[in-house]
């Protein structure tokens, strides 16, 4: 019995026993569910916050920003496309940067706003800022373009209200080296001058780099001595060209004054304006090449035609002369090399004025130039075109162009008689350039035999160079203002084209009122300025294009200057060239 009960009450305990382990079980699984149900939504809460903090910070707006924290709008889209030169070299790119801008309304103390802001932004005064967040705009720019300190140093400050948005800035990294090709843009990154601006859709639409056909090597050496001719002479300005005749395309370009395009308040009015492209002048008696090519063209004269320049000529009312007198009937060739203004009035008329406009629009001469820039001036054309205006356009004056259009139809004129338009963006390599002729080729042999003996034995002696056979004409313009032309303020021009034995290339160098020095005996004509430095640039860029010199003997005579001779005389200065 005793062991019975013994029995009954061991089994009371175990069930007590197994009884409480299973209630601990299934407390203990109660308790692990909860610890994990909990968990779940402590996680789930945490994603949603995180969500909603990302959504507020990055895409809602200032409405829905976290206070005491600047925002960061979207990404405002594609870049614009960096510029290149036509070998790669970076001429204009894009960096990225943020602005500081406000919400005035929701700024509460705004003098005390101001002071932080301008405690970072050191060249701001509180005054200013304050005035700023006191206007009535809901919006306003505070700063452009921060730099990543000021961007750290103003989050930090924990104004609600202020807001970062990120753009970019463009970089110019040749500084005024390219400025008149290039341009510039906007602080909105809006192109406003040159190809920034006539290529704006291009650039916002592309990833890969526009690649221009300016060689930044050969840019540097013409700006340099465009500086230095500018310098020398105490000018006004100067412009400059260097053009492949073979494809149109401008090799460099240049125009005195310039400017620094990473630095919009050097981009005056006088400093933008572009010599080359948007300034008409009267070119002075580089034009006589279109005179001689015109006459050898229509078959109305030859090389060895001649002209009556033994007294001056008096035409309506008008009175044209030469400062160094020939005395003689003189050929077609003589004329162009002692750049007679009788011989070239004479020649003017014996083509008569409709041969001639029409010749002179075949160059390109009677329309404003095509090239890729918004900065493109019109030709001053005589109307009515009398035969007074015939004469004297002969010689250059009385019709005003640019000197782009001069470059455009001289290199016509030397590489075998074939006109391309003039161009700023890079052929593509066996691109098909086209091309129309606008004189035979013989005009073109003979035109160039002739440019030859105007540096070998005239005016433009000072711009040979050995070995590259340079072929060229000066051209020394009165200006003309208020009351008629000014003797003493030229455009002094030099325009030619090398290698002889095989055009490649056309240069010109244009320099605005130029002064005398001691070392050009006070005289002022291209003789002296403008064919140096064309001289300078040749010797420079010859070897650099990849042209060798040809082993040519250059101890050909030479005759004395004709400008020193001329004005020695009392001639006029504008008439010696």
């Amino acid at each position: 019995m005793t062991r019975f009960l013994d029995r009954v009450q061991g089994s009371r305990r175990g069930g007590e026993t197994l009884h409480l382990d299973g209630e601990r079980n299934r407390a203990l699984e109660t308790g692990r569910n909860r610890l994990l149900v909990t968990g779940a939504m402590f996680v789930l809460a945490f994603a949603v916050i995180s969500g909603r903090l990302v959504e507020v910070t990055l895409f809602k707006g200032s409405a829905n920003a976290a206070p005491h924290i600047a925002k960061s709008s979207a990404d405002i889209g594609v870049e614009r496309a960096d510029v290149v030169d036509r070998n790669g070299v970076l001429l204009a790119t894009s960096l990225p940067t943020v602005s500081l801008y406000a919400h005035p309304k929701e700024i509460g103390d705004k003098a005390d706003a101001a002071r932080k802001i301008a405690s970072v932004l050191t060249d701001m005064s509180a005054s200013d800022v304050q005035g700023k967040l006191r206007e009535s705009r809901a919006f306003i720019y505070l700063r452009r373009n921060l730099t990543p300190r000021q961007e750290y140093d103003i989050n930090a400050l924990g104004i609600p209200g202020l807001y970062f948005e990120k753009g970019e800035k463009r970089i110019y990294p040749q500084g005024e080296l390219t400025a008149h090709v290039v341009g510039l843009t906007d602080l909105d990154n809006k192109g406003i001058a040159g190809i920034e601006r006539s290529e704006e859709r291009e650039l916002k639409g592309r990833h890969e780099p526009l690649r221009l056909s300016i060689d930044v090597r050969v840019q540097t050496i013409l700006r340099n001595e465009l500086v230095k001719a500018v310098t020398d002479f105490s000018a006004v300005g100067a412009t400059g060209m260097v053009m492949d005749v073979r494809t149109g395309e401008l090799v460099a370009m240049a125009s005195l004054p310039d400017f620094n395009p990473n630095y919009l308040s050097s981009a005056t009015p006088e400093a933008m304006f572009n010599r080359a492209t948007l300034g008409v002048y009267e070119m002075g008696s580089t034009f006589k090449l279109f005179n001689t090519a015109a006459m050898l063209d229509d078959g109305v004269g030859t090389p060895t035609s001649t002209f009556d320049v033994t007294h001056p000529l008096e035409f309506a009312g008008f009175t044209i002369h030469d400062t160094h007198s020939l005395n003689k009937w003189a050929t077609m060739s003589e004329i162009l090399i002692e750049s007679s203004n009788i011989g070239s009035a004479r020649m003017a008329m014996e083509l008569g004025i409709d041969r001639q406009r029409e010749f002179l629009g075949r160059m390109g001469l009677l329309r404003p130039a095509s090239v890729e820039l918004p900065e493109i001036g019109a030709p001053l054309i005589p109307n009515p075109w009398r035969e007074i205006n015939s004469m004297t356009i002969a010689f250059g004056h009385g019709m005003a162009v640019t000197p782009l259009q001069m470059v455009t139809g001289v290199s016509a004129l030397v590489n075998g008689g074939e006109f391309h338009q003039s161009t700023l963006l890079a052929h593509a390599d066996g691109e098909a350039i086209p091309a129309t002729r606008v004189v035979k080729r013989q005009t073109s042999e003979q035109l160039r035999q002739m440019m030859r003996l105007v540096v070998s034995e005239g005016t433009g002696d000072t711009a040979d160079v050995p070995g590259y056979q340079v072929e060229g004409k000066t051209g020394s313009a009165e200006k003309s203002g208020a009351g008629g032309y000014r003797r003493k303020a030229l455009l002094s021009s030099f325009i030619a084209t090398f290698p002889g034995n095989d055009p490649r290339y056309v240069v010109l160098v244009m320099i605005d009122e130029p002064k005398g020095t001691k070392a050009t005996y006070g005289l002022i004509q291209a003789h002296w300025n403008a064919a140096p430095a064309v001289g300078h640039i040749i010797a420079q860029i010859g070897p650099l294009l990849g042209l060798t010199p040809s082993p040519v003997d250059y101890d050909e005579p030479k005759k004395p200057a004709l400008a020193v001779n001329a004005v020695a005389k009392g001639a006029s200065l504008a008439e010696v060239e």
